[in-house]
């Protein structure tokens, strides 16, 4: 997606009579959400120096020009961007334009530096590493990029920036290999900048490269599973962006600072669904295990770790996986510090006791902590799903005190799933009633959201979508027994929804693997099998345990399942803490609906057995669709729905 686009021409125009802009931010609030006044500020700013540099009779007139296009899979947008050729191929130069006055240098890490930001010294990605990520990126997903040769040419233009003759921190000799790879222009090199430009841009395109870009159908995207082999071979197949970068040098800091200080280390890694969180455990575990570190991967959820084991055990010894990936409760006798790294995912799902009656150790959390000299904990407390689930920032900082560990604690905020957008979570988050965001009416992208008033026409969408490359599944609320006699038997119907006529089975209880097994297409899975994984598209189905009633979302417990242990320990606690009880059972609910709704990178389609509440999301989906109408940018989503189902 472009906010902006011209002729360079054009943009020339639209700057001389003072509409460029008013244009941007028109666009903006159309296609993306409401713009802030700090952004303007940015725009008006950055272009009048872009106009200049692009006042050339060499650039020709009608090269492309754009502002703000959003990279496929991802919540960033490159700043500027112009089209054209050179002698040979088609070229796009990418440029990266900061406002930054002061930037300092950041020791042990690489590629991050320090700048202002808010008012305050923080931590982000070399400017030259970010413009170089987001070329690679645009490169790796887009189709038409590949298939019609285009070449990428990023660099970063900081304007305001007044370089030092001596010993510059932007031109630090650790970061000549990304400025090499994307040259970084500062305040006085307009000059260089236009013969950056001129050098690939020597013919115009009139925009087609931008079209092709804009319009290139994005691949399927490189899933964890699918990767993992090659990363454990020494590959980098997945590019680190921003805020992702800076967490991972972050912690392999704090992993060298551990074992050469001899004093504990706890990071804290906060972040929402689809901002790459098993992505970064993996790379640190792949980086920990070459820098020949004790280093274990540690999740609750078997899921992952099966998936990954299945896909390893082709390439390398069992003994080996197993050691790398293990489950939570594996510290209990663990002399102190016997691993130098524990990586810990869905860090939320750890629990109190370990073993298969929840009756052995003391408390997981500690454990980890006594048995590592850093551990890394990624942890998103909207993803707590059951009473069990005790992991939360408060408890890994009282443990991490007692044991006189240091904490570190950081966010990841980019958005990798629900195709980019912040957006769809935000609403998700609205329309479910657990916080209220500025995202009521707006999901800022085009995200496929369909809401399904039959089942079996749900069922037959997914496995429509799935004969494309295995990465579409349905997913439902815990509201069906799983019943033990036929849980290895895909034709015995543990879900019925009698007055559809509507059958299914839960994922096979010797399936560890639903998620990757060509045929569990044809079953539904929980909760406990899709927690840390995703999909291209998934289908939900609601079930009688979120309702909705008197305008407001509720939730009941009682049509749980009663095969589902998610609440096991309510009755109880519902006699002695009873409001204390109804409420943690009402988020325990709405956070694994939020979690289940966001397993999709593309799409995500819900039928509620509840007509209540299908109605009213319908009616929050009118509401977007008015909103989308109103600035013409997207087709009414109803339409969307009907010619999905004519397959």
């Amino acid at each position: 997606m472009i906010v902006y686009e011209a002729t360079k021409e054009e943009f020339i125009e639209d700057v001389f009579n003072d509409q460029l802009v008013p244009n941007i931010r028109t666009n903006y609030n159309a296609k993306i959400g409401r713009v802030n006044e700090s952004e303007i500020r940015a725009w008006k700013n950055s272009m009048e120096y872009m106009y200049r540099i692009l006042v050339d009779h060499e650039i020709p007139n009608d090269a492309g020009v754009a502002i703000e296009f959003k990279i496929p899979y991802t919540s960033k947008r490159v700043d500027f961007l112009i089209s054209g050729s050179d002698d040979h191929h088609n070229s796009v130069v990418i440029v990266e334009l900061k406002q930054w006055e002061r930037i300092e240098k950041v020791e042990g890490k690489e590629a991050v530096v320090k700048t202002a930001i808010n008012r305050s010294m923080v931590e982000t990605t070399h400017p030259s590493y970010q413009a170089w990520s987001y070329a690679t990126l645009i490169k790796d997903y887009n189709e038409n990029a590949q298939n019609h040769g285009i070449d990428f040419y990023p660099c970063a233009y900081l304007h305001n920036y007044i370089g030092l003759e001596e010993q510059d921190p932007l031109t630090d000799e650790d970061y000549q290999y990304y400025i090499d790879q994307a040259p970084v222009f500062v305040n006085g090199d307009a000059a260089k900048l236009r013969a950056f430009i001129k050098r690939y841009i020597k013919y115009g395109d009139h925009k087609e490269n931008l079209y092709k870009i804009e319009n290139g159908r994005i691949r399927p995207s490189k899933s964890l599973q699918d990767s993992l082999t090659n990363m454990l071979q020494g590959n980098r197949e997945f590019v680190m962006i921003d805020d992702q970068k800076v967490v991972y040098e972050t912690a392999l800091q704090l992993a060298n600072e551990a074992i050469r200080t001899n004093k504990k280390q706890v990071l804290v890694v906060e972040g929402g669904p689809g901002t790459g969180k098993s992505v970064l455990a993996i790379n640190l575990l792949v980086e920990s295990t070459a820098r020949n570190l004790v280093c274990q991967y540690v999740t609750k959820n078997a899921a992952p770790r099966k998936i990954y084991a299945r896909k390893l055990k082709q390439n390398f010894r069992k003994s080996l996986i197993d050691h790398l990936f293990t489950g939570s409760g594996s510290y209990i006798n663990a002399d102190r510090n016997e691993f130098d790294v524990l990586i810990v995912d869905e860090a939320h799902r750890l629990n109190e006791k370990s073993g298969m009656f929840q009756n052995l150790g003391e408390n997981q959390v500690k454990e980890i902590i006594n048995a590592s000299k850093l551990s890394v904990f990624f942890i998103d407390e909207r993803q707590r799903v059951t009473l069990k689930d005790i992991g939360s920032i408060e408890v890994i900082e009282k443990f991490a005190h007692l044991q006189g560990a240091k904490v570190t604690k950081v966010q990841l905020e980019s958005q990798f799933r629900c195709n980019g957008s912040d957006g769809y979570l935000a609403w998700i988050d609205d329309v479910l009633q657990i916080r209220q965001t500025a995202n009521s009416n707006h999901t800022g992208s085009d995200y496929e959201f369909l809401i399904f008033s039959d089942p079996n026409d749900l069922c037959k969408e997914i496995e429509r979508l799935n004969k494309e490359n295995n990465k579409s599944r349905l997913v439902a609320g815990y509201c069906w027994n799983w019943v033990k006699e036929g849980k290895n038997k895909s034709e015995f119907h543990d879900i019925v929804i009698p007055e559809y006529n509507f059958g299914m089975s839960w994922n096979l209880g010797n399936s560890e693997t639903w998620a990757i097994d060509e045929n569990s297409v044809h079953e539904v899975g929980c909760i406990h099998t899709c927690q840390g994984l995703e999909f291209d598209y998934v289908g939900v189905i609601i079930g009688d345990d979120l309702i909705f009633r008197d305008g407001q979302v509720k939730t009941d417990y009682t049509k749980r399942a009663t095969t589902d242990s998610s609440l096991k320990g309510l009755k109880k606690m519902l006699k002695d803490q009873p409001d204390q009880a109804r409420k943690i059972a009402d988020d325990i609910i709405r956070n694994t609906y939020r979690t289940l709704l966001t397993r999709g990178q593309k799409g995500c389609f819900v039928f509620c057995t509840d007509k209540e509440l299908e109605g009213y999301l319908k009616g929050r989906m009118s509401e977007i669709q008015v909103n989308y109408t109103k600035n013409e940018f997207v087709r009414p989503i109803q339409v969307v729905a009907e010619e999905k189902l004519n397959y």
